[in-house]
């Protein structure tokens, strides 16, 4: 067992990361807080939609966005990704609904379609373009959180910097958007009913959705990203009905996987974010649990009422 885990060291796994090692993991819990609470953010209103799984082919699909920005724009910077990312997400949203509505396709085939066929034509892009592009596809696809780096006269991480922005804008759409991404988010054509436009907030929500996983790719990458989409608002909606709890809740979820995910990266010697990943996903086993269990109480509770005569 020693062999396969390293030495326990309660004061370097617990201690140090928040007194000596500060500097360091600090940003990388932080980093990881920053993403998943923009991720589950979002992916509260994807779970409500029924699209969680258009979040794991948008995360897959901006990979050729951002391959093909940079042979347009001739570099790899900020702006021109943001720009290969909305449009990719943009262009994955439209071929699904193509495919679905101009075809006996249903809306899961034509997912599955449209994000595998994405992917591999970014695969191939970064292969044949190896050289020019300078995307390391394994840090894309799994992410680093401990490649977070600080300029001499920069004040944090230009990686957390950047996120921290993106996770602002997030939390102000939802805010000053929230009633148009309830009303589409239950029920489309009430929502039209309403003077709403449902297709343009879908469409915001998919571009907002891409700058989200371009600015998370560095961290957690394109295929962990999509637990993040998920497991926040899942694991909210398990213990709350209502949207506002359910949010607070994914922010709740995201600060403890962030904490979490650190200690069991040291713990075990291995990649903070799939640590991440692993803590939520036992967060929503404790929260589905408790769920279970408090249901079952509620049944056992209302047959053992007394009937009113």
């Amino acid at each position: 067992m020693n062999a396969l885990l390293p030495t326990f060291d309660f004061n370097s796994m617990f201690v140090a990361p928040w007194t000596t090692a500060l500097d360091t993991y600090g940003w990388m819990t932080l980093m990881a807080f920053l993403v998943t609470a923009t991720c589950g953010l979002i992916g509260n209103y994807l779970i409500l939609r029924r699209m969680a799984l258009v979040g794991d082919a948008i995360s897959h699909s901006v990979l050729p966005g951002l391959a093909g920005a940079y042979l347009l724009s001739g570099g790899l910077t900020l702006p021109a990704m943001i720009v290969g990312a909305v449009g990719a997400g943009l262009l994955t949203t439209f071929l699904i609904e193509f495919l679905h509505t101009r075809s006996r396709i249903k809306a899961d085939a034509a997912i599955g379609i449209t994000f595998c066929s994405l992917f591999a034509l970014g695969v191939v892009l970064i292969n044949v373009f190896a050289s020019k592009v300078h995307l390391d596809a394994e840090c894309v696809l799994y992410g680093e959180l401990s490649y977070l780096s600080r300029g001499s006269h920069e004040i944090m991480p230009h990686q957390v910097s950047v996120m921290a922005v993106v996770a602002v804008i997030v939390a102000l759409l939802v805010v000053c958007f929230y009633k148009e991404l309830l009303l589409t988010s239950f029920d489309a054509l009430l929502a039209g009913s309403q003077g709403f436009r449902p297709g343009m907030v879908h469409l915001m929500l998919m571009g907002t959705l891409s700058v989200v996983i371009v600015a998370a790719f560095e961290s957690v990458g394109a295929i962990l990203v999509i637990a993040m989409l998920i497991l926040p608002g899942a694991t909210a909606q398990l213990l709350s009905t209502r949207l506002p709890v359910c949010l607070w809740l994914s922010v709740l979820h995201a600060a403890l996987c962030a904490v979490g995910g650190l200690h069991l990266s040291l713990i075990l010697g291995c990649s903070m974010a799939a640590c991440v990943v692993v803590a939520g996903a036992g967060l929503f086993g404790l929260a589905w649990t408790c769920s279970t269990i408090a249901q079952a109480l509620q049944r056992k509770a209302a047959l053992n009422a007394p009937v009113e005569a």
